[in-house]
């Protein structure tokens, strides 16, 4: 029994002893046993990453404020106002929500009466309707054959290329207007040169002919061409190659407009900013607009369309009724005067979809 109140003695006694031993070191002892504090990695990397896409957005909407502010200089700088683009007096209403826009490219030609029609100068070489429909769900984009027979205002049965030359662009609208009695909202002209450049700075563009042909030195097969910009203006200016003419010529030149949006549209555009800038400043150098059809117009315009691909680009001509001679010589396009008339309600309508569906070209 001794022993074993000897050994409960000194087992008390290494208690007492480690008690004390814990006191004298004091809180920081005490506090150093508590559980470590949990970390929390996933907050510091979340304000981290925050943190850096802030500085990231920063320097995005500075690159792409000088870039966008860099195009607006080049589109003010460049880009000819055409003075009082619209005719004077009474004019077709406009169509809620739709806009019209008449491209035209020109052929600012020095010799005189070229053509013999009396009209000397240049001319409307390409005249295009482009209708975009309110609810922005398809382009349409009209050729008006430029030796289409029509009334031009003061002038009396012509060419409609003609307008441009004795009129200049109010003159030109105002004999679409008639025709088709619908109102167009803004002009936009480019020169034949613009359309060079512009294939130039999109690195090509690829066209698709209904048939082979040679032009001015340039050889084009059936189906499928990748065009530079010279062989590019061959493709759109010529017409004597084609037994109908300027039928098919028009045709070529909806191609060429579809190979331009696929170019500017493609990949390899829209994620290069040098690449639009050479585009921008290829078309603008060349372009010449109404007052209206303004930068913010374009835009506003632009970001409407944005879900519009190549493929909702629907092409077509003007209906046409064969050919005729003037009193004076002249072969011209006759208008298909029916046609026409259920295309001038269309537009009016903002219908322009059903219109094709009844009159498939």
């Amino acid at each position: 029994m001794s022993e074993h109140r000897a050994a409960r003695a000194a087992l008390a006694a290494s208690t007492s002893e480690a008690v004390r031993e814990r006191r004298s070191r004091g809180p920081a002892v005490a506090h150093a046993a508590r559980p470590p504090r949990r970390r929390r990695p996933f907050l510091v990397a979340l304000i981290a990453t925050l943190g850096s896409l802030v500085g990231i957005a920063t320097v995005i909407a500075v690159t792409a404020s000088v870039f966008l502010g860099g195009l607006a200089r080049s589109f003010d700088t460049n880009t000819t106002t055409i003075p009082n683009a619209f005719p004077a007096g009474a004019r077709p209403a406009a169509t809620d929500g739709a806009e019209n826009i008449l491209l035209i490219g020109s052929d600012s030609r020095a010799e005189l009466d070229p053509d013999g029609d009396g009209a000397a100068g240049g001319r409307s070489d390409t005249l295009m309707l482009l209708h975009v429909p309110a609810d922005r769900k398809a382009v349409y984009l009209m050729s008006i054959m430029r030796d289409s027979w029509v009334d031009v205002p003061g002038h009396g049965k012509a060419k409609i290329n003609a307008a441009y030359s004795w009129g200049g662009m109010p003159l030109v609208v105002q004999t679409v207007e008639r025709l088709l009695d619908s109102r167009i909202d803004h002009v936009a002209e480019i020169d034949f040169a613009g359309f060079e450049d512009m294939t130039d700075a999109l690195g090509g563009v690829t066209v698709r002919s209904t048939q082979a042909f040679e032009a001015r030195g340039h050889a084009f097969v059936a189906g499928p061409n990748r065009l530079d910009g010279a062989a590019a203006l061959a493709f759109v200016r010529e017409r004597h190659a084609f037994a109908d003419a300027d039928h098919t010529r028009v045709r070529n030149q909806q191609a060429f407009m579809r190979g331009v949006l696929d170019g500017a549209l493609s990949r390899g555009t829209i994620t290069d900013p040098g690449r639009i800038r050479a585009f921008v400043d290829a078309t603008t150098a060349h372009l010449s607009v109404d007052a209206g059809l303004d930068l913010r117009t374009l835009v506003d315009l632009g970001w409407s369309l944005r879900g519009i691909r190549s493929s909702d680009l629907v092409t077509f001509t003007m209906p046409t009724a064969g050919g005729g001679t003037s009193s004076d010589g002249q072969s011209y396009v006759a208008v298909n005067t029916l046609a026409v008339q259920s295309l001038s309600q269309a537009l009016r309508s903002d219908d322009v979809a059903g219109w094709l569906e009844e009159n498939p070209q």
